[in-house]
């Protein structure tokens, strides 16, 4: 057999770890290169998701970040189980997984010249979802800014709020947002990042109404799905629907911010409170 008709075993010439497929474009990037380009893909500019940390460590000064209340675990108040088991379980899992206790991770850090108090989703702990954990540590997070008179910034990253624990997932869309009040009776800048997905619960509570409201671009923002909305209102919906582009241009965004660019944004931006 010629070697033109031989079958090749492609992966085992080019296996997996040197490339990381775009999700967006399908490009293939080396995968040092998408590293070093913090997950943003060089052919279309495609802002893939990140970890907790991997932000904090994108955003804060390197040794300056403490992280506080990590301490703070899911709760399980309905004993809740699905046909894929116990909901306490899972979580326990995804705790033991990821080293992070819950969907949210805080602390205080420096960014440039300014101590601030940031809160940082992370959408791999159950799809970020916001829960009574979640809640209480953006609590927390906001009452030690206010204490110690900082900024808060807090990014995004959520499907929307965890029903395994049923309206007390629901009610941390009020206890956040009732905590976030408290930066503007201080007058502290509460300023919210969104990152892909940002979604349901999350976006109809604290991720929009930041003094100033930030996203990434071809960022997903929205309450419900779009197929759900497009049904109820027998309409087509425009094809950049619920991306941070749509949502700027009709007011619900202020800036649109690429990744490699966030942290010097930010610095300028709470540079205006030092004046």
């Amino acid at each position: 057999m010629g070697w033109f008709e031989k079958k090749v075993d492609t992966e085992a010439i080019v296996p997996d770890a040197i490339w990381q497929v775009c999700p967006s474009c399908k490009a293939h990037i080396m995968k040092d290169e998408w590293v070093k380009n913090i997950k943003v893909c060089p052919k279309c500019n495609y802002h893939d998701r990140m970890g907790c940390r991997e932000r904090i460590k994108l955003l804060i000064d390197d040794g300056t970040f403490r992280e506080f209340n990590d301490h703070i675990v899911p709760s399980d108040p309905l004993n809740f189980s699905d046909a894929k088991g116990p909901y306490a379980e899972k979580a326990a899992a995804t705790v033991k997984k990821l080293g992070i206790s819950e969907s949210v991770i805080t602390g205080s850090g420096n960014i440039g010249n300014t101590r601030v108090v940031i809160a940082v989703m992370d959408f791999r702990f159950l799809g970020g979802s916001l829960a009574s954990g979640t809640g209480e540590k953006i609590l927390l997070a906001v009452e030690h800014a206010i204490r110690f008179k900082r900024p808060f910034i807090m990014l995004s990253a959520s499907g929307g709020a965890r029903m395994h624990e049923g309206i007390i997932s629901l009610m941390q869309m009020a206890k956040t947002c009732a905590a976030v009040s408290k930066l503007e009776k201080a007058g502290l800048p509460y300023i919210s990042i969104l990152t892909d997905p940002t979604t349901g619960g999350v976006s109809a509570s604290f991720a929009l109404i930041g003094d100033v409201n930030i996203a990434e671009p071809g960022t997903l923002i929205g309450f419900a799905g779009r197929r759900v909305i497009e049904q109820t209102i027998k309409q087509k919906l425009p094809k950049d629907f619920q991306t941070a582009e749509y949502l700027k241009t009709h007011g619900f965004v202020d800036h649109i911010v690429e990744r490699k660019n966030m942290k010097s944004f930010l610095e300028n931006l709470l540079s205006y409170r030092l004046k």
